[in-house]
């Protein structure tokens, strides 16, 4: 089943938990004059998704639809959404934008620069470009300023079918997914790049107040320190390349 939760003001989490996996697909939804889509959700999943998405807003007000990189969970669906959100508009890395979306997407994408700013209405949104964190030259990441969310694609990826929102320890769950990747066909899901402890301190020193994870529970204890104490974690278990 897809459940919905509003983890932060008008921020809304899309859960859909897939037990062949053991794993939660989030989406997150910010409801504002122009309503933003983070993540669009494998196709698969694609109805459950847009009915969720339709219980908070009207379609046809979507306005953007924003991903970290390439990859199913991330932009599956992006076409699908495009034929019922006729005034919808993609973002994504410059990378992502010229390399992938020129091929993939029915629409062009808006390629996004390292601190280039969308404003929505009440809420302003940063882009970050985070490449290979979590994965692919093409990454990025979503900090929304007033109430300082951010959204972290893979980051903190937790496994299991856990609460919306927690104040406890997800670094911890964080480790163990990590742990489980490095000896099988996963190996270097997170990477350890000779820039990883830089962004994950750039990301840190944002102070976010809430992290929307997209697999796993959202975040709202110390974010700062667990985005430090995440760095560390990656160090261990995947080491430096």
């Amino acid at each position: 089943m897809t459940g919905v939760t509003e983890i932060a003001p008008d921020v809304f989490r899309i859960s859909t938990f897939i037990p062949e996996t053991n794993i939660q697909m989030n989406q997150f939804l910010v409801r504002d004059d122009e309503p933003l889509l983070w993540h669009t959700g494998h196709r698969y999943l694609f109805e459950e998704v847009r009915q969720a998405v339709a219980g908070l807003i009207d379609i046809d007000a979507l306005r953007w639809i924003g991903f970290s990189h390439f990859e199913p969970d991330e932009c599956g669906s992006l076409n699908e959404w495009f034929q019922i959100a006729q005034s919808a508009e993609a973002f994504c890395s410059v990378v992502g934008a010229r390399v992938n979306m020129t091929d993939f997407s029915s629409r062009k994408a808006r390629g996004m620069q390292l601190d280039e700013i969308i404003r929505t209405g009440r809420y302003s949104f940063r882009f970050l470009s985070t490449p290979h964190l979590p994965h692919g030259w093409d990454a990025g990441l979503l900090f929304e300023e007033t109430n300082r969310t951010l959204f972290c694609s893979d980051v903190l990826h937790q496994n299991g079918d856990l609460p919306a929102l927690t104040s406890s320890d997800v670094l911890e769950g964080a480790r163990k997914n990590l742990v489980m990747t490095q000896s099988g066909p996963m190996k270097g899901y997170i990477p350890y790049s000779l820039n990883t402890e830089s962004q994950l301190k750039m990301l840190a020193d944002l102070n976010p107040k809430t992290l929307a994870i997209m697999h796993g529970s959202s975040f709202d204890g110390d974010c700062a320190k667990t985005l430090h104490d995440f760095a560390e974690v990656l160090k261990e278990t995947a080491g430096a390349f």
